[in-house]
Formats: C-alpha cells, sequence, structure tokens
C-alpha cells in the first residue's frame, strides 16, 4: 500500500514540474473502514468505505495552490498539477508559504517503534455486530434504562505518504478499532441519556464490549431527576471526560494561526505564567500506540517531545513553517493538512502534569459546587478569553453528590481560570490528551 501511494506523490510531482511549479509537495491516502449501528437487537446500519485521495501544492514565488482528486489516473494528475498551477499564477503573495529546507527534514525514523497498526487481522462485520450487539445488551441490562440510542463498533485503517520537491518522501499506516453506546434512562418528560465509548489502536487493547455498555446505561440512570443547580459563584470541577476541552482552548489561544493574525487573547505572555506553578503541559510524538503520533509532520519536519508550558510558564507557540516566518521563529513540527488545504499547525499528543488527590478527593474538597460531566454549546471570545457554556452534571453539597443537574450555564474569563486549575490524578493513559479531572474555584453557575 504505501509503494502505491509513493509513486503516486511522486507521479503528482513531476506533473507539477511539468505544468510549470517552481515547487510543490504532494499527499496520497488510502482508507478503508466498516461501522456496524444495532438499535433493538438488530442490525440497524452498516457501511464500509474504501479509497484513495491525492492532493497537491504548488509554489510558484509566493503564491500557492492546493487541488485534491479521488481519481487517480495519468490524466487526473496532470489536470490537477495544470489546476492547480493555473490557480496559484492568480493567488495572492504570500511571502512566508513555501518548503522547507533540506537541512531540516526528517531522515532514518523507525516507524514500527511508533506501534500505529495493529497486525491482527481486520475483524469480520460479523465480530463487530457482536461487539456492538453485547454493548446494547449490557446497557439494556442496568436498571433503569429504558432504551439504547445507539451502539456501534467500528474499525478503520489509514495510510498516507507526503512527499516534495525539496526531497522529502515519507509515510505511514494507522490503525483504529471502537465501541460505543448511547444510553436512555426514563421515560416521558424525565427522559436523561448519556454515553460510553472507548477507541484503540490495537485490538487487544479494546476494554471489554459488556462493560462500555454497561457503563453507559449506569451513566444515564444518574442523571434521572435532573434539575437546575441555584445560580452564584461555586467552584466547578470538570470531570476527565470533559476537562481536555478547558487544555483544548489553551492549545487553541498558542495556535501559530491565531497568534500570527492577532487574534488570541494569550497574545502577549509568551514567558508569563498560564497554569499554575507546578503544573507543565508537554507535547510527545513520540508515544506508542497513541492516535495523536507521527515520525514527522506535514511539512515532512521531525516530530519531537517539547514542553508547551514548564512549571506554568507559556515557552513557545505551536507553529508550522509559515506561522514560524511571520512571527520570526523555528517550526515547532507541528504542521498537519489534509488533501485539500495547505498545512497548518495544531498540537497532538498532550499530557498535563496530574496532581495528587482523587476526583472524589476534590468532591469531597470543594464542599458546594458542581461537578461537569456534559458540555453544549459554547461562547468563547477569541480575544479577551470570556468564556460562557451550557453544562449538566452533579450537584454537590457537603463534599458529596446530592443530585444530577441540567439547564445551567458556566461563565468566567479562560486566562483566570486556567490560573486557578487544580488537576485530580484520574487521567487515562490511552488518550492523546491526557488531562484529568480539573477544578476551578469561582466560576459564575447560572441556574434556577
Amino acid at each position: 500500500m504505501q509503494d502505491r501511494l509513493s509513486t503516486l506523490t511522486a507521479s503528482l510531482l513531476k506533473a507539477a514540474t511539468a505544468a510549470g511549479a517552481s515547487a510543490a509537495d504532494a499527499m496520497a491516502v488510502e482508507g478503508r473502514s466498516v461501522s456496524i449501528d444495532v438499535r433493538e437487537g438488530r442490525l440497524e446500519q452498516a457501511e464500509r468505505s474504501e479509497g484513495v485521495e491525492i492532493g497537491l501544492r504548488v509554489l510558484i514565488g509566493g503564491r500557492q495552490a492546493c487541488v485534491s482528486a479521488s481519481d487517480i489516473s495519468a490524466r487526473t494528475i496532470s489536470d490537477m498539477a495544470e489546476r492547480a498551477v493555473a490557480m496559484a499564477r492568480e493567488a495572492p503573495e504570500d511571502p512566508f508559504s513555501g518548503l522547507a529546507e533540506p537541512d531540516q527534514l526528517a531522515r532514518n525514523w523507525d516507524i514500527a517503534a511508533f506501534e500505529l497498526v495493529d497486525p491482527t487481522e481486520e475483524p469480520s462485520a460479523a465480530a463487530l455486530e457482536q461487539d456492538a450487539r453485547i454493548a446494547e445488551a449490557a446497557a439494556l441490562g442496568v436498571t433503569g434504562v429504558t432504551q439504547v440510542q445507539s451502539s456501534s463498533a467500528s474499525y478503520a485503517r489509514r495510510s498516507l505518504h507526503i512527499a516534495a520537491s525539496n526531497g522529502f518522501s515519507g509515510g505511514y499506516a494507522r490503525s483504529s478499532r471502537s465501541i460505543s453506546t448511547v444510553a436512555i434512562a426514563g421515560a416521558a418528560q424525565a427522559m436523561e441519556r448519556d454515553w460510553a465509548a472507548e477507541s484503540r489502536i490495537f485490538q487487544a487493547d479494546l476494554p471489554e464490549a459488556a462493560g462500555i455498555g454497561a457503563l453507559a446505561g449506569e451513566r444515564a440512570v444518574e442523571r434521572i431527576g435532573a434539575r437546575k443547580p441555584p445560580t452564584g459563584a461555586y467552584p466547578v470541577l470538570y470531570d476527565e471526560r470533559i476537562a481536555s476541552g478547558l487544555i483544548g482552548h489553551l492549545l487553541g489561544a498558542i495556535n501559530g494561526t491565531a497568534i500570527s493574525r492577532g487574534a488570541s487573547w494569550l497574545m502577549d505572555v509568551l514567558g508569563q505564567p498560564v497554569l499554575p506553578s507546578g503544573l507543565s503541559l508537554q507535547e510527545d510524538p513520540h508515544r506508542p500506540r497513541i492516535a495523536g503520533s507521527r515520525p514527522f509532520d506535514a511539512e515532512g519536519l521531525p516530530t519531537r517531545p517539547r514542553l508547551i508550558v514548564e512549571n506554568g510558564v507559556l515557552t513557545g507557540w505551536t507553529l508550522d513553517l509559515a506561522t514560524g516566518r511571520k512571527l520570526g521563529m523555528p517550526s515547532t513540527a507541528s504542521a498537519g493538512r489534509g488533501t485539500s488545504s495547505p498545512p497548518t499547525p495544531g498540537a497532538g499528543n498532550v499530557t498535563l502534569t496530574p496532581g495528587n488527590a482523587s476526583r472524589a478527593d476534590l468532591i469531597r474538597d470543594m464542599g458546594t459546587g458542581l461537578l461537569i460531566t456534559s458540555m453544549i454549546g459554547s461562547s468563547i471570545n477569541p480575544t479577551t478569553g470570556d468564556y460562557s457554556r451550557g453544562a449538566s452534571g452533579f450537584w454537590i453539597e457537603g463534599g458529596e453528590i446530592a443530585y444530577p443537574v441540567n439547564e445551567c450555564t458556566v461563565a468566567g474569563n479562560l486566562r483566570d481560570m486556567l490560573m486557578r486549575l487544580i488537576p485530580a490524578n484520574d487521567a487515562r493513559a490511552h488518550l492523546s490528551h491526557r488531562v484529568p479531572s480539573l477544578l476551578v474555584e469561582g466560576l459564575t453557575l447560572a441556574g434556577k
């Protein structure tokens, strides 16, 4: 498969040169996936997809254009190159666009060490259906669950290859196996819904389907009788399931695209505290069997671990080549891209320093407040960091869960919120974003 993709990218580069491009890079992606959904003990939907997609970016001076196609014929490749060159000649000039220098490129990586592909056979549709049925039955077996909205199992395998006229050529594959269940408890106007899902690169690492379904059911039942919490200022505990969203806001604010455009609430804080002292945020793209791992980025630069935040202090932005050039800084090898778009920066595997306390300890210590397990909607001011989101979860009184809540809004300012984080120790090791439950003091709740 990789040889085929390598040949396709080489053909794209050759066609781009023949069409008049001064530089180019190409991407070829081949994937297959199977997804099975069951409902009420019967097969509801079965999907299988297979295909190849190719993309080409051409550069003429400081002008660039991208084209993509799902047809890999020689005629299509030639037409793509001609069209891309014609588009580039009409594009606005960007003095910061361009390929990496040859001495910047990744070389001699050991892709086997990343363990991104499960070597075992692809599961049959029948095996996936069986997993989905088992998960559904386990959810329905929880007292109080009235129905299962969906129960699914899936498998996917994707290979990609990137090549450029600067001499870079490399690729890798990735596989995944997943099970998910959404359960509903209660009836009529008192119905509540919750979910559970797991995904792994190696099928042997995936938890049993029955446990996933039962957890979805238990979570849904716990939400029966939800009501609005009081309005006021209270401590808020973000459950591990959704706590990575807070760190995601931080990562978005330090993304080179936002910084280079002057549109970030963290514009002027490089070298300053953004998290409490003692907390660090590390990116490690080399963790084996993790979905966000990769040996090189979308511009062919070698990836490497880096401290984004060290002991509370922001150490740098997340950059690709173009945003780095605009800011006068080197790329952090953080470029990602699809077949139809140029590279853009983005962080992959990140780990927040865990705390010493368990989630139960934080619930006990917070006294009275809100435990959030689900969020809906989002209103984030990208320049000020003002934050407002709909939430549901559980009301805490006397350090114990008192009752489920819904239909409330949590508000604050992200800069202040991040500086008041207290992490638990419950981050799940297999996730790309390893972020534990996070307690934030003094947020504004709008409830009843």
